[in-house]
């Protein structure tokens, strides 16, 4: 931003909200007459007093989502309408597909539209843009669906009223309100309400349009901010610009661990650019004129360190996972007969899978601006969760949240927690302590190590028992896993590195050795695998037929600062469950596909594998493909599924694999995936979200993984943390797009990731006959698992 009238631009405000804006400060207004926009204060106890209603029935449920009509929608007096959100497009297309559901339900044109998102003086607070929960939390039948349904029924019942006629006797078209008989009898939105509040709640029982007259939801239109994208012109947080803005530069421990013992400030006395030095408790940082100014201030600093604890090793790490004795215990379903099952079992298969930290490793390193000026502040940030962020900075800072402003812009992207939020509170701590606007840009080595929070390990134990047909009659699974810190939601900003650096406590794990039965089913974490019946409360509530279940989870104490990375836990957990349905399979020499089938019994789940067998062209038959050489390239396939969350969307994927024998070096070709969100809102973005998370996923399959040595991380550039490169030889991938207008909207960014690991292992299987159960599937492991190959893999008891 290279000041803050192009920043409003971005926003796309009309020209008189962008003036007021700028006349006002930033200040939180509530209203902006003429050509423009109403802009609405967001605080539920102000509203709630301006319109006379309790506060409590203008949240939503679970949250603080107002349900003030005005808080969603305004529109000028040209007919204009500014449309506020609190979910973030962070590259994925939820910014066009919000328009596209406000220009449906409003039914006025996109162009006439302008969309604010994530800003904590303008746009509701709707949380955190995460979890697969833009589509089902907006597209469903509340918030922002419902609100411009609210809008557009309120908007016929005033026509109906100036125009002396039955609102069923009205239509809407491009904003203009007439009477389908009479063509003379009409009236714009703007000559109705410009510039004037509704003054309503959304109203529950208002009927959003019936997909089957949608006009522009369902189809695929061009995404908004693509032109300024194509040509340069789109701000990303990293290009933010204020007037009077220094640069900072942060000084990290040298170890995990590390304290702070000394710093130097004359060690960089006379340097150019009016260096500061900014020291509170752990957090170290510079501060200069010129970008490049406070880069060399932070590398002649001389500061001391007190070495923190030694790491455990990486070699023997999970095995600490296993062993560690303060662990919370956790059981997800427990049918009690899961011993005895597995004592009858004609066979018994079982096998441990492991999965590494890994990373975000966001192209763009993560950067944020703040502007702290006496007990106010301003940050630009590129968070998931603006609110949120609200409150944990100023928790950092000692001031009022209510005093601080928090600014969605886009940055690099990431699907869950990389360094945007700590580099927040490293912005705005220097902001604070130099007492003008600060940019800071963490370094690629500081992103990596202390700026993001890596996803989790797993190690996952799992058995199950078949009877004589071949049937799976009993399952029981079990994992470890590590957990550190988490996102800092509204109070815990200890949760990322620079809150940690700060004094601030970290979410920590609280041990309980005995495992309470479950009380209710949430299968959020899709630790249950689809193939059992999930019966919890004498309610079936999975996605399978195995009635004989054991799900028990162990959360152990990580070494290092956690959280979500686009699938936490699912990925894990479905990579474990799909590979060893296909171990199972193997051993009964069934085809994979039809033993899934066979042990499932939600009907959708079916489908789309299914779709994506046939769209593959599946070749039904056992794994491994009978006749590969035991050298140089062979080719296989396999296939992986699941119930994201239990509930937020069905997809199934076929990978086609080479695997070069000589080398270990596997190339992914084909890539088939099946997705059922629901209602298809917008085809074209739901392919990017299938194709962007399968380019992710087979990343993550093969090469990403987190290292260190007994002190510090290693993985701190892209030398090494090895993730697709420019110019990798991607695979074609083929999207199957089941829609289902009359069901819930569902979720799709972190579906197909979720099972391209298992894909991509089975169909390893079935090239070579070797099963690797240990992420990712570099050369040297493949390599290593064909050296030590005797025959089938699957192991028994």
């Amino acid at each position: 931003m290279k000041n803050r009238a192009r920043h409003e631009e971005q926003m796309h405000l009309t020209e008189a909200a962008v003036a007021a804006l700028r006349e006002h400060g930033f200040s939180r207004r509530q209203f902006l007459k003429g050509s423009g926009a109403l802009v609405v204060a967001f605080s539920v106890a102000e509203l709630a007093d301006t319109l006379g209603i309790a506060p409590e029935k203008m949240l939503a449920q679970g949250g603080n989502t107002p349900q003030a009509l005005d808080s969603w929608i305004a529109i000028g007096a040209d007919g204009n309408v500014v449309v506020y959100t609190g979910r973030a497009d962070m590259g994925q297309g939820t910014y066009t597909v919000q328009y596209q559901l406000a220009a449906e339900e409003l039914s006025v044109p996109m162009s006439r539209i302008r969309l604010v998102e994530c800003d904590t003086a303008m746009t509701p607070d709707q949380g955190t843009s995460s979890g697969s929960q833009c589509h089902p939390v907006n597209f469903n039948h509340e918030n922002l669906a419902q609100a411009c349904a609210t809008a557009r029924e309120s908007l016929v019942a005033m026509a109906a009223s100036r125009l002396g006629a039955s609102a069923n006797d009205l239509t809407v078209v491009d904003g203009v309100v007439t009477h389908k008989s009479d063509a003379t009898k009409k009236i714009s939105y703007g000559e109705l309400i410009g510039g004037k509040r509704f003054d309503m709640a959304i109203k529950k029982d208002a009927k959003r349009k019936p997909v089957q007259n949608w006009t522009v939801l369902g189809r695929s239109v061009p995404r908004v901010e693509m032109p300024a994208l194509a040509t340069g012109r789109f701000e990303h947080v990293q290009n933010v610009r204020v007037p009077g803005m220094a640069h900072g530069r942060m000084v990290r421990p040298p170890s995990i661990g590390a304290t702070l013992a000394n710093v130097d400030e004359s060690s960089v006395a006379g340097m150019p650019g009016n260096v500061k030095v900014v020291v509170k408790k752990n957090l170290v940082g510079v501060v200069a004129d010129k970008p490049w100014q406070a880069i060399q201030a932070a590398e002649k600093l001389k500061v001391t360190w007190t070495p923190g604890p030694a790491l455990p090793s990486q070699r023997d790490f999970y095995g600490y996972l296993r062993n560690h004795p303060g662990r919370r215990d956790a059981l997800q379903v427990n049918s009690k007969d899961v011993e005895a099952k597995l004592q009858g079992a004609a066979t018994r298969v079982k096998a441990t899978y492991l999965h590494p930290y890994q990373m975000h490793g966001s192209l763009g390193s993560s950067c944020a601006v703040a502007d702290v000026k006496g007990s106010n502040a301003t940050v630009w940030s590129s968070t998931q969760a603006v609110y949120p962020l609200r409150g944990t900075t100023a928790m950092v800072l000692g001031l009022q949240p209510q005093n601080v402003r928090v600014i969605y812009v886009r940055g690099s992207g990431c699907y869950g927690l990389n360094g945007s939020d700590a580099v927040a509170y490293d912005a705005a701590v220097l902001s604070q302590a130099v007492g003008k606007p600060v940019r800071v840009q963490l370094t690629r080595k500081d992103e990596m190590v202390w700026g993001e929070n890596y996803g989790l390990p797993f190690v996952v134990d799992q058995q199950v028992g078949l009877d004589a047909g071949g049937n799976i009659v009993a399952w029981d699974y079990e994992t470890w896993s590590a957990s550190l810190g988490n996102r800092p939601g509204n109070n815990a900003p200890g949760n990322v590195a620079s809150g940690l650096l700060l004094g601030f406590a970290p979410q920590a794990v609280q041990a309980r050795a005995q495992a309470p039965d479950p009380q209710n089913f949430d299968n959020g974490n899709n630790a249950v695998p689809a193939y059992v019946t999930g019966r919890v409360g004498g309610k079936n509530n999975g996605t399978g037929t195995v009635a004989s279940e054991r799900v028990l989870t162990h959360t152990v104490p990580s070494p290092f600062l956690t959280g979500p990375l686009r699938s936490p836990a699912r990925l894990q957990n479905a990579f474990a469950q799909e590979c060893f349905m296909d171990e199972v399979a193997a051993q009964v020499k069934a085809d994979p596909v039809q033993f899934r089938l066979r042990h499932l019994s939600d009907p959708r789940l079916k489908d789309v594998i299914t779709d994506a067998a046939k769209q593959a062209n599946w070749d039904a038959r056992p794994s491994p493909k009978a006749g590969n050489p035991r050298s140089g390239v062979a080719s296989g396939r396999g296939m992986a599924c699941v119930l994201y969350e239990g509930d937020n969307g069905y997809v199934a994927l076929v990978a086609e694999v080479d695997v070069n024998q000589d080398t270990g070096a596997v190339r992914t070709k084909r890539i088939v995936v099946a997705q059922d969100v629901g209602p298809v809102s917008s085809p074209d973005g739901l392919r990017n979200q299938l194709e962007g998370g399968a380019l992710q996923g087979l990343s993550r399959a093969l090469g990403e993984e987190v290292t260190w040595d007994d002190q510090k991380i290693t993985s701190v550039d892209w030398a090494t943390y090895k993730t697709l490169y420019v110019g990798s030889n991607v695979p074609a991938i083929e999207s199957v797009l089941i829609d289902r207008p009359d069901s819930e909207a569902m979720g799709a960014g972190e579906t197909a990731i979720t099972i391209v690991a298992a894909a991509v292992g089975n169909a390893i299987f079935d090239a070579t006959g070797v099963r690797i159960r240990e992420v990712p599937f570099t050369p040297e492991r493949v390599k290593a698992a064909l050296a030590q190959r005797t025959g089938n893999q699957t192991a028994q008891v």
